[in-house]
């Protein structure tokens, strides 16, 4: 059977109450999309709310518009998926092997609190299946419980936009949170690279997670890796 994946997206379209415009960063969504289809794996997309999913004017420009993101963008069956997401109550996490939480800064609203994505990721790690996300969509992660009540993310290793890297966006003002210290306060053990905006990946066992939105495709090969077994 075919492996199955399902990515997570946001509904939220702009920061807090502010005109400040925000929603998926598309190539996090594309770049592993791009990887788990050439390895032949069926994908699926989910929202906390379902429906339309907003895009991040800032990744639409370059260098974030590369080749990946323009061939999503001029496809009318892709686009079409962002226009009519599942909710998290169509999903049976059964018929997933992994979850790839995406990013863009609107997660830092939708993903923390969502009993129906937690439910989703806590039934696929207690199957065996990978957890993965990159950049702030390891804000997915912050919340989610084991059976024994315990954060998955207690004691393991991490990774994810970094608050230097916030800093560096202009836009650490803005954002709810600071999502890297809230990891650490939940026991998790954070990583980054040495400099800002550089690909890194982090793997503990079944977890994966990439810090930018340059780590994206790192971030699907290594979670193929792990599913194929190579």
């Amino acid at each position: 059977m075919n492996r199955r994946i399902l990515h997570v997206v946001t509904n939220t379209a702009h920061f807090g109450n502010s005109a400040h415009l925000t929603g998926l960063w598309l190539s996090e969504l594309t770049h592993a999309w791009d990887v788990f289809a050439a390895s032949g794996y069926e994908q699926r997309i989910v929202s906390p709310k379902g429906g339309r999913v907003p895009l991040d004017p800032r990744a639409l420009k370059w260098p974030m518009r590369d080749a990946s993101a323009k061939a999503w963008l001029v496809d009318p069956v892709k686009m079409a998926l962002l226009s009519s997401t599942l909710r998290p109550t169509d999903i049976n996490p059964s018929d997933y092997d992994a979850i790839y939480f995406t990013g863009g800064h609107g997660v830092m609203w939708d993903f923390p609190d969502n009993e129906g994505l937690q439910t989703i990721t806590r039934a696929l790690w207690e199957k065996g299946g990978v957890i993965s996300a990159v950049c702030h969509g390891y804000c997915g992660l912050l919340n989610t419980r084991l059976a024994d009540g315990s954060f998955l993310v207690r004691g393991r290793k991490i990774t994810g936009f970094s608050w230097t890297e916030e800093r560096l966006a202009g836009v650490a003002r803005e954002i709810p949170y600071n999502a890297e210290a809230q990891m650490k306060a939940r026991g998790a053990i954070y990583e980054k690279a040495l400099l800002p905006f550089m690909p890194h990946v982090v793997t503990d066992g079944q977890l994966v997670t990439g810090q930018n939105p340059f780590s994206a495709r790192a971030t699907a090969k290594k979670v193929v890796a792990l599913l194929d077994g190579t």
